[in-house]
């Protein structure tokens, strides 16, 4: 029930409090009274839109405030309690403050709270009714709220029902996707372990292949450089080794007439030595070379997987082997 209603610089009101008696209360008077003035401040506290054209003129604000006395609304105390607003005994006070700059307040039982509360608490307050509207018209909160209490309707148990219920669904609902998701996880680990397991890698394997295929690749050439320093260095007739043993056989004559030349001997000798173990290194490397396009191919295709894999799991070859083992554990 409403108790009382207050308003300071509203409209062409300077200062006014109207106190209401319990049961019916009739406002009368003439025209330009201010009869509607009372209506739509109320509505404002209700919270309808508010505009500075209602602050009297001269005032830098309009403050609207209004105590409702609370018999049986079960509604209100929750409404105050999900907005963090401590409820009074059996009272609620509204108070809204339309500032000059456009900015206003609004308090709820003196503690700051907003214009949707308000409208949150209109349905259970009050129904403001034109002389041309119909029941119909009435705020739908309103309505359940005149048919609950008609019916002496107990909503909370349902409510609460309700609410669980649909905590049940969804906690069901996520439970089927974390299988769903589980089950994906699991094929994607499965054909991961499979196509790893099934190119056998090696560690470094593609360091190796890399280094082969450039060999297998310029076969030839490195054919033709490796015959042509073993000619210049061991078999041909005026290789190093040839020229070193010349040397060599000259020098041992000279030592037989002058000994301090031995010195020189050694030296020749330990130089011929290494010059025909470098030939014979570079003649047996030359043997090994295959000029095979077959094999080459082989390698091409093999170092093709690798850099596959290494794209999808790597990026280093190592990397795909570890995801291989995570992924088996």
């Amino acid at each position: 029930m409403l108790a009382e209603l207050r308003l300071d610089n509203y409209a062409v009101i300077d200062n006014v409090a109207v106190e209401f008696a319990p049961g019916l209360n009739l406002l009368t008077g003439e025209t330009g009274a201010g009869k509607s003035i009372l209506i739509d401040a109320l509505a404002l506290l209700l919270g309808e839109k508010a505009s500075t054209d209602i602050i009297r003129t001269g005032a830098d604000r309009a403050v609207i405030a209004a105590v409702f006395e609370l018999e049986s609304a079960k509604t209100v105390p929750r409404i105050l309690e999900e907005n963090g607003i401590d409820s009074e005994d059996r009272s609620l006070i509204l108070r809204r403050e339309i500032a000059g700059s456009g900015k206003g307040r609004v308090f709820v039982n003196n503690q700051p709270a907003t214009v949707a509360v308000l409208r949150q608490l209109a349905p259970c307050l009050a129904t403001i009714h034109a002389q041309n509207e119909s029941l119909a018209s009435f705020d739908a909160g309103a309505r359940l709220e005149l048919l609950d209490s008609y019916a002496d309707t107990q909503l909370e148990t349902v409510s609460e029902k309700f609410g669980r219920w649909q905590e049940i669904r969804k906690r069901i609902e996520e439970l089927q996707r974390d299988e769903q998701d589980r089950l994906r996880l699991l094929d994607l680990w499965t054909f991961q372990k499979r196509e790893i397991e099934q190119a056998k890698l090696q560690p470094a394997e593609d360091e190796r292949l890399e280094s082969e295929k450039r060999v297998l690749a310029n076969a030839e050439k490195i054919y033709g450089a490796a015959m042509n320093a073993f000619d210049l260095l061991y078999e041909g007739p005026a290789s190093t080794s040839s020229s070193l043993r010349a040397a060599q056989k000259h020098i041992e004559d000279l030592t037989r007439y002058e000994p301090k030349f031995q010195e020189a001997l050694s030296a020749i000798d330990s130089a011929r030595i290494s010059v025909e173990d470098v030939g014979a290194t570079l003649r047996d490397y030359a043997g090994g070379i295959q000029a095979s396009p077959e094999h080459l191919a082989e390698v091409e295709d093999r170092l093709a997987l690798l850099d596959r894999l290494k794209r999808k799991y790597g990026p280093a070859l190592d990397d795909v082997i570890r995801l291989g083992e995570e992924v088996s554990r």
